[in-house]
């Protein structure tokens, strides 16, 4: 509190260098990936499986613009620990198998680099019986690929910035932030001592 009685508020705009995608940017993307959705999907059944925490405020904005029936999952996958850097990935839980097995799937995820993730799920869904799993991004950055995979639909292309915002975080936090930005070096070399 300030001498005055009021709280002091610490915003997380100011932690951001540089905003990369406005929410008119994003909002763009995300209409123009609706539609190539829908002209795949119109005429079959067919289910989006959001990776949470991530993709959950893109694929809640991407579902909300495709007018077709769908149904939707999720699935728990943790790729990054406290750092930026990719770590071990951890498949906390999976769609139960009446949502998988015989089904048309669409895996939505909120960023795409080392490919580890989508590759391993989509791997595991196809294994648990789902006819079809394709993949959705929001953001993909190609100079992380560590392997061969590509998403069939992506919103947007980024060179390798760490960015947050939009569902991306840092450490927990960021993910309310309505845009995509770049997070000042110092906020997450604070959290790697010796980097």
């Amino acid at each position: 509190m300030t001498g005055s009685g009021t709280i002091e508020v610490h915003t997380v705009n100011g932690d951001i260098e540089t905003v990369l995608l406005t929410e008119e940017e994003i909002l763009r993307g995300t209409d123009r990936v609706a539609e190539e959705v829908t002209r795949v999907y119109t005429g079959t059944q067919f289910t989006v499986v959001s990776v949470l925490k991530g993709s959950c405020i893109f694929a809640s904005d991407l579902i909300r613009r495709i007018p077709i029936p769908l149904e939707l999952a999720f699935v728990g996958a943790s790729s990054y620990g406290e750092g930026t850097e990719a770590g071990k990935l951890v498949v906390n839980f999976i769609p139960s198998e009446k949502e998988i097995e015989g089904r048309r799937l669409l895996l939505v995820d909120d960023i795409l680099d080392t490919g580890q993730t989508l590759y391993r799920l989509k791997a595991e869904l196809l294994k648990r019986g789902a006819v079809d799993v394709k993949t959705c991004v929001f953001l993909d950055k190609p100079s992380r690929r560590a392997v061969e995979f590509e998403a069939d639909f992506t919103a947007f292309e980024i060179d390798d910035t760490f960015v947050v915002g939009y569902g991306l975080d840092f450490d927990g936090h960021y993910r309310n932030l309505p845009y995509v930005g770049a997070l000042r070096r110092e906020i997450y070399e604070q959290a790697r001592p010796g980097v």
